[in-house]
């Protein structure tokens, strides 16, 4: 039985496919490489996107032992016998850890040494951004890397170096459902060709149906259409139209679509274009979400039809979006202000608000800044006159 994904594995950044910004000739990540001069660097993004790919031709590029962990197994024990043995060594190898985000806060005190002096290269791999479960003195350690779904064009190009490199034939239509039904995810495209050909080397659409009846991730299987299905579903959401709505809701389930993805699709909306216009969206999508992934397809399909339908007929407001947004970019322009000492924990001259009825004027910020604009729709139009009511507005 061919194994595609080690064969076709990456030897070098001009073979990596569909991550441009890291593997490109001027890309700081190659560049860094290239000098031996690349630091402690943790990469996330989706499922079968190259991070482990990536992380093995730097060990080449930089000739360095590559020693590769997942973070769920990994032991404190196999850790310290590697430090051991490049401990008095001109050398020092890349350890990979995949799953990063797993790793206990007494694991990730066993690497901070090595991070500090340099004696190893730690590369860390998660499909969740690992700097929110990473401690503090890691993060400062250390770069980050973010790697996202392969694209269809990239997906084509990689089948088509795989078929010319075996004896394996597959046909147009067969082509575009292997690419679009892997959801920008190469290993799984990869995997299904493998187990496909060991069937038949004259790959149809038939043979991939039986194996893969639903597409992974994609809404259809004709290429990019998964995309614009999704695209299209959510901005007529957005734009309160629910028949165009329930329409492309329909498409998506008919194209195979996981109602899971769906439903997570729908709670961020009810977050990000409803907010609280009317709080009860968020309650209501998580209700469903929940609902769905215990009861599954054909009787999600009415469930689903039901969020669909109450988002369209929901007010709607961005304010929590666009306030995120505006902090998060303050934060990463640097501005970090002190914490006033009457809201540390210490709580030295702390107003208790419930002492004085609910509200009481106190410092929170060492410097005003505004990042929250709440409308006047729906429930949120209470919240403002509340807000303004206590701060003296008119």
């Amino acid at each position: 039985m061919a194994d595609f994904t080690h064969h076709l594995r990456p030897k070098s950044f001009d073979e990596i496919i569909g991550q441009e910004h890291l593997s490109a000739k001027d890309a700081p990540l190659r560049v860094l490489c290239e000098k031996g001069a690349l630091g402690h660097s943790f990469f996330f993004g989706p499922s079968g996107c190259g991070k482990t790919s990536i992380a093995r031709v730097i060990a080449k590029v930089m000739e360095l032992p590559f020693y590769e962990f997942n973070a769920t197994s990994i032991k404190i024990d196999q850790l310290r016998q590697i430090f051991e043995q490049y401990k008095n060594t001109l050398q020092r190898p890349l350890i990979f850890i995949d799953e990063v985000h797993r790793l206990a806060k007494n694991q990730q005190e066993v690497l901070l040494p090595v991070m500090e002096n340099n004696s190893v290269l730690i590369i860390g791999a998660s499909t969740e951004n690992p700097f929110f479960s990473l401690t503090s003195a890691i993060r400062s350690r250390s770069m980050l890397f973010e790697l996202y779904n392969i694209s269809n064009e990239a997906l084509f190009k990689l089948l088509d170096q795989t078929l010319t490199q075996t004896n394996i034939t597959c046909n147009k239509e067969a082509s575009e459902y292997l690419v679009a039904s892997s959801g920008g995810d190469a290993r799984a495209m990869l995997k299904l060709l493998e187990f496909a050909s060991n069937i038949n080397s004259d790959i149809t659409l038939e043979i991939l149906k039986s194996l893969r009846p639903n597409a992974l991730s994609a809404g259809s299987s004709e290429a990019g259409v998964h995309y614009d299905l999704t695209s299209a579903m959510i901005k007529s959401i957005r734009g309160s139209d629910m028949d165009a709505a329930i329409y492309y809701l329909a498409r998506l389930i008919d194209g195979g679509e996981s109602a899971d993805f769906i439903a997570r699709r729908l709670v961020i909306l009810a977050s990000e274009d409803i907010g609280n216009a009317n709080p009860q969206a968020l309650t209501l999508t998580t209700s469903a979400m929940t609902s769905v992934s215990k009861i599954g397809y054909p009787e999600a399909r009415i469930i689903l039809s039901q969020a669909v339908i109450y988002l369209c007929a929901s007010p709607k407001s961005n304010s929590a979006y666009l306030a995120i947004n505006e902090a998060q970019k303050a934060v990463n322009d640097g501005i970090m202000l002190d914490i006033p000492k009457n809201i540390r924990q210490k709580n030295e001259g702390y107003l208790y608000p419930h002492d004085f009825g609910g509200y009481v004027k106190q410092l929170y910020m060492s410097k005003p800044l505004k990042f929250v604009e709440l409308k006047n729709i729906g429930y949120e139009k209470k919240m403002k006159e509340w807000i303004d009511g206590i701060n003296g507005f008119s």
